[in-house]
């Protein structure tokens, strides 16, 4: 990679959200402050809105990450696309709840005698729902009938509301002002100002860097910088990997004022034009896409860059409306099986089946073979470290959402399944297109450690998680089926040598990587794309 020529251990303006990376700005104090004081307090529902990259879901993850697993129980529901059904399945899924029941009571009363419990043991519940922009009038009907779980003297679930300015505008539609009512805190994350611009830019280098400093930015640089971006991180994450790739290639050390003009034109030509039709949303959906297919494609064209500058772009071989048009002429359901059962053969299980009369789900079809779903948010590199089948969270016009089974990967091309648009190769840049980081692994949990509920049950979980962590070398204590500090820390030095969060909690990516890393298992993993024809 390019950026590891400055010395960097990871890209310092990676577009996906990392809490790792988290500067708080003024804002994002304030942000962070509220979100906190309206969880500790209970107040109930919680709105958090901001324009596109400010970044909200950054700091909604590190909350998450920071509140006291041992007290609060958490759940993350990102960019929903449900029906009232398909969000209380969801919620009861994340709890770790039974979710398989098409029955809204019952549903209903399971999630009811979950709250109850955690109640009395004294845990807070808090429910995060990201981009709730995109929620429809009924399934916030449903959230809000989940918020009327409560005691006589507390609210039994903590809900946060996280969307853009549109969610403000929905909510407050008529029908849904009993929900709006009961919002009691609200927070608007405005963009950064220019000072705090100059220190993100500076903060993200030097802990990509270690501490250090390989690469400045002139005075003139990051005014041209804020100018463009407004203060938004996404856009100056965009503008500065950009920049990076310029100095790379110039052997510069310093970004110049020149070099960040280059950059903001370059990345300003790859931009969705505005037109009178388009609704912010569609907007905004498009801006972050072309931002992602920009980086990706930084990276795919950088040996290019050094012989004619006419090279920065060359026509892709597959448009992003092409793609888009292709994914979008099977229906969702036929995608849902189509894309579930490639990852599936790969793992040699049987094909899944929809049940007659009733829509599938990614977790009901994984259920059904006997796999569990987990969802990640990365880039191609962080599949490619994972080495597992997955499937692609794609957004497609109209608000919907398709999935496509990434099987294969190359330096320069993928192997996917249902083919997009008659292809079962892109090329990366082609898949920076349309993919925006969001992915679902589908793995074994061939003890079943993650399912263990009972006291009982758990111990035994405990020590067959103490037998994996043992045969990956982490892990010299006794098998005794305790959860101790000794064990988790085992689980975290784990989790650093794969670089995953330490935080020694036993979460999917962890437990499906101590499998593959035991040995005796033989899970599928991202198989290398074959040479034909002079390709790759």
């Amino acid at each position: 990679m390019y950026w590891e020529s400055f010395g960097f251990k990871e890209a310092p303006f990676a577009l996906t959200p990392n809490p790792s990376f988290l500067f708080l700005s003024s804002p994002h104090q304030e942000a962070f402050a509220h979100l906190l004081f309206a969880i500790e307090s209970r107040a109930g529902f919680i709105e958090l809105s901001g324009e596109v990259g400010t970044g909200k879901t950054t700091i909604v993850r590190t909350l998450l990450n920071q509140l006291d697993p041992e007290t609060h129980r958490t759940a993350l529901i990102f960019n929903p696309t449900l029906s009232p059904l398909g969000l209380l399945q969801e919620v009861n899924s994340e709890f770790g709840l039974d979710c398989v029941s098409h029955d809204m009571r019952e549903l209903h009363t399971t999630l009811n005698a979950y709250l109850l419990e955690e109640n009395r043991a004294g845990r807070t519940v808090v429910l995060v729902i990201d981009e709730a922009q995109n929620l429809s009038v009924e399934v916030l009907e449903q959230v809000r009938l989940i918020s009327n779980l409560e005691t006589d003297s507390d609210k039994l679930i903590q809900i946060v509301l996280v969307g853009q300015p549109e969610l403000n505008a929905l909510l407050s539609r008529e029908e849904l002002r009993q929900l709006d009512q009961r919002i009691t805190v609200r927070y608007h994350l405005k963009p950064m100002s220019f000072d705090d611009t100059c220190a993100y830019v500076r903060h993200r280098i030097r802990f990509a860097a270690d501490g250090r400093e390989p690469l400045t930015f002139s005075q003139g640089a990051f005014k041209k910088i804020f100018s463009f971006s407004g203060g938004l991180p996404r856009l100056i994450n965009g503008v500065c990997d950009r920049a990076l790739l310029l100095a790379y290639t110039k052997e510069c050390k310093e970004v110049s004022t020149e070099m960040a003009a280059l950059a903001i034109a370059d990345l300003r030509r790859s931009l969705p034009r505005r037109r009178r039709a388009v609704p912010m949303k569609a907007l905004s959906a498009g801006v972050a896409l072309c931002i992602l297919a920009i980086a990706a494609f930084s990276i795919f064209s950088g040996s290019l860059l050094r012989q004619k500058p006419a090279a920065l772009h060359p026509p892709p071989a597959l448009s992003r409306e092409a793609a888009l048009a292709g994914l979008a002429a099977s229906s969702e359901q036929q995608n849902l099986l189509a894309s579930v059962n490639a990852v599936l053969a790969a793992w040699q299980a049987p094909a899944a089946v929809a049940t007659t009369g009733q829509p599938a789900t990614l977790r009901g079809l994984a259920r059904q073979r006997g796999m569990t779903a987990t969802k990640v948010t990365g880039n191609l590199d962080t599949l490619a470290r994972l080495d597992a089948p997955a499937l692609l969270h794609v957004a497609v016009p109209g608000g919907g959402e398709r999935l496509i089974a990434l099987l294969k990967v190359d330096r320069d091309e993928v192997g996917v399944a249902p083919a997009v648009a008659g292809k079962d190769r892109l090329t990366k840049a082609e898949l920076a297109q349309i993919w925006s980081g969001g992915a679902t692994l589908l793995w074994k949990d061939f003890h079943g450690i993650s399912s263990r509920g009972k006291a009982s049950e758990k111990a035994a979980g405990v020590k067959l998680l103490q037998g994996l962590l043992k045969q990956v070398g982490c892990y010299d204590g006794a098998v005794n089926g305790e959860l101790s500090d000794k064990t988790q820390a085992a689980v975290a030095e784990f989790q650093r040598r794969e670089q995953l969060t330490a935080d020694g909690k036993l979460g999917g990516q962890t437990l499906m990587m101590l499998y593959r890393r035991a040995g005796g298992f033989f899970p599928p993993g991202l198989q290398t794309l074959t040479h034909n024809q002079g390709r790759i």
